[in-house]
């Protein structure tokens, strides 16, 4: 059974077939051949190198008994999310921010979504006051506390007292 679309709202529809096809226990080219699809369709799109498009997703939906517009509706939640994360500069005030804090890796580069919990982790404990502001405003309070708890403990003593300092427990 398909999850709700609230549940996966912004995922890429290749994941959720992927799912799919591996709990149904069949291959993509079966599905390919079982929907008259090319299996480098399916392929693309499980590989999350493709979209659904209407057709696609009608037949989709006959083959998984669901509704007709279902994987329509997950592809335009994935585009929306797509494209608001690269319409908003998703990083903190760099100005708040010394580029010497993160000395082994290109700072320009750096994904702040997805490596959160080891800015969180370096600027706890090597930032001052400024920085360690500037991470909470960018993240929240509330997400770097939830963050602390999945993070192991830090063999420099700053980043325990930053933690107690900025009230993080």
């Amino acid at each position: 059974m398909l999850p709700e679309l609230y549940k996966i709202k912004g995922l890429h529809p290749g994941l959720i077939l992927k799912r799919e096809i591996e709990r149904n226990n069949i291959k993509s080219s079966e599905l390919a051949h079982a929907i008259s699809e090319h299996k480098q369709t399916i392929s693309a799109i499980i590989n999350q190198r493709r979209g659904i498009n209407p057709d696609l997703s009608i037949k989709l939906a006959e083959y998984f008994n669901t509704d007709e517009d279902y994987f329509m509706m997950l592809q335009a939640s994935y585009e929306v999310k797509k494209t608001r994360t690269s319409n908003k500069q998703y990083h903190p005030n760099f100005k708040n921010i010394r580029k010497v804090l993160f000395w082994d890796t290109v700072f320009e580069e750096i994904d702040w979504d997805k490596n959160k919990k080891a800015v969180i982790k370096r600027v706890l404990e090597r930032g001052n006051d400024k920085e360690i502001n500037e991470i909470i405003l960018f993240y929240g309070k509330d997400h770097i506390i939830k963050e602390l708890k999945t993070i192991k403990k830090s063999l420099l003593p700053t980043f325990e007292k930053n933690i107690k300092t900025y009230n993080l427990i």
